[in-house]
């Protein structure tokens, strides 16, 4: 019954995904991007190619790579300092303006340099977009369910846009040439600025206190390295795109030196990998009743890294196409878990730069895997490269069991505070992500009758909201007005650094949820919606006497 009730649970979720307008057009501005991104990979490598044959590729890719990864820290701070949904709309008016001059160059036979150099800086730009719209995606969801299906349905998309962006590229590329591509690809961004657009503006968030301009780039390295389920999640992923970067090589060798199955076999593994990425969504489905995402992490790390290995012990070509398969789905579940991991994990202020991070582990350890390959196949074999690289990560995964499962067992999501806090006008606001981390501070306490719970005139330490029970408010000595289940009080001297305006006590037995000073403000004053209701809550309290 419990799995049922989870399968329910998941499905509304997804359902919520797709009923939720301003989540449906950011999932709609990524698959234009994502569309986009892979048709232009496509178009590029042949440009490169016929300029100055396979060198020219590698050097080409390795640059690109290479910049991305510098950049992407650089271009987090911009999403989190001013606004995710601008840093997305800018990259892809970016995009857009170096892919014309990219396709105008290729359609005139222009110098091959400087479109090289214009699609650094166009993979450059890229690399501002996906941790801007990792960042961005919690706010728009409002369950922490919906946030797993959201990032389900994004990968879904990523999927797609694998399948669909190269196979219109070789259309084209068979058309009419890389000119077309490109001026193809610089569409898809227009396409994707379309439905930013009708986003509604995101909130600045505000600052981290005591933040400079020179800690600013490094607060998401920060972040990371003092919050241990980010350490996680970045190392296990680092680790993923490695051995990814490194199967991007050993696919071809698989296929031709293993398999003796020609060219049309490395088709056939890569469409394996983009279905089992497809079916993957489904198997997410499947574990989001779970709320266990350390555990869900590691099943599709090693889901991931297993077949790689087993790869090597079968020369059927069959056999390999459902390894193949295993390894898509894999993927989807470490991006999936990964992301909401991480999304769930840190602060609002820094959740671009933590991404940026992110992104710039991605695209470096992929440019490691891909130099690494040929020296594991020269040193040790097409098999023995195979083998080794499919054990790394599980042997990772067996090395962090116990900090994963620390993970898991210190983020169970406190559903009922949840539910409660979610309601009140101050804390609405809020994203998901905060809330949680919110209602996982928040203390459950119990108070007998005519027990005072705060006292006019002393210091504010404490936030309450009530649970069950009545409680009566004084002011100087008389009474004036009683609180019940859903009533909150102690947010004035908080806010406005005041002693306590009134005594609250407990009429019967009262239980309530409390929050310490520190974490109260930390939520409310971070985020700028939740600061502006919480200020007309203690503008309208005041007057009336009932401030607290």
């Amino acid at each position: 019954m419990r799995t049922l009730g989870g399968m329910v649970e998941s499905l509304r979720a997804f359902g919520a995904v797709f009923r939720n307008p301003n989540l449906r057009r950011l999932q709609l501005a990524g698959a234009g991007s994502t569309l986009g991104t892979w048709a232009y990979g496509v178009a590029i490598a042949v440009y490169a190619y016929h300029a100055g044959g396979a060198k020219a590729v590698g050097i080409l890719y390795a640059v690109r790579w290479g910049i991305g990864a510098v950049a992407a820290p650089w271009f987090a701070v911009l999403a989190d300092r001013t606004s995710r949904r601008r840093t997305m709309l800018a990259a892809d008016l970016v995009r857009f303006a170096l892919l014309t001059g990219i396709a105008v160059l290729a359609f005139a036979d222009g110098s091959w340099i400087v479109v090289f150099v214009l699609a650094v800086a166009a993979t450059a730009a890229s690399s501002a977009f996906h941790p801007a719209e990792a960042a961005l995606l919690p706010s728009l969801v409002e369950t922490p369910e919906e946030l797993t299906a959201a990032n389900a349905v994004m990968n879904s998309i990523s999927s797609i846009g694998m399948f669909l962006g190269p196979a219109l590229a070789g259309v084209l590329l068979a058309a009419s040439g890389t000119g077309a591509v490109f001026a193809m690809t610089a569409a898809t961004f227009v396409w994707s600025a379309l439905f930013l657009i009708r986003i509604p503006a995101d909130s600045q968030p505000e600052p981290v206190e005591g933040s400079t301009r020179g800690g600013e780039i490094v607060a998401g390295f920060r972040a990371i390295a003092s919050t241990g389920p980010l350490r996680l999640v970045v190392g296990i992923t680092a680790t993923q795109m490695l051995v990814t970067g490194a199967l991007e090589v050993l696919i071809v060798v698989l296929a031709l030196r293993v398999l003796h199955g020609g060219n049309g076999a490395v088709g056939w593994l890569n469409t394996a990998m983009g279905v089992g990425c497809l079916i993957g969504v489904v198997v997410v489905a499947a574990l989001v009743g779970r709320k266990r995402l350390a555990g869900d992490l590691a099943f599709g790390a090693v889901v991931f890294g297993a077949p790689i290995a087993l790869a090597a012990v079968w020369s059927n070509l069959g056999f390999a196409v459902v390894l193949f398969a295993l390894i898509g789905i894999g993927t989807t579940v470490v991006d999936v878990a990964g992301m909401t991991l991480m999304q769930r994990s840190a602060e609002e202020a820094v959740l671009a730069r933590v991404f940026g991070v992110l992104e710039s582990a991605i695209l470096g350890t992929l440019a490691v895997g891909a130099l690494l390959a040929p020296l594991l196949v020269a040193g040790l074999g097409p098999r023995g490269a195979l083998i080794a690289t499919g054990v790394v990560i599980p042997a990772v995964v067996v090395l962090a069991l116990p900090a994963l499962r620390r993970v898991d067992d210190t983020a169970r999501i406190a559903e009922e505070p949840l539910e409660l806090l979610r309601k009140l006008p101050l804390f609405a606001p809020l994203p998901p992500t905060v809330l949680e981390r919110l209602a996982a501070a928040a203390v459950e306490l119990h108070m007998q009758p005519m027990a005072g719970i705060i006292t006019q005139g002393a210091r504010g330490d404490w936030f309450y909201v009530i649970r069950s029970g009545r409680a009566t408010v004084e002011v100087d000595g008389a009474e004036t007005g009683e609180l019940g289940p859903g009533d909150f009080f102690g947010e004035i001297a908080l806010l406005r650094d005041v002693p306590r305006t009134a005594t609250v006590r407990a009429l019967e037995p009262l239980d309530l949820y409390g929050l310490e000073r520190d974490d109260f403000l930390a939520a409310v004053t971070g985020h700028a919606p939740s600061r502006a209701a919480a200020d007309s809550i203690v503008a309208a309290r005041l007057p009336a006497g009932a401030a607290l």
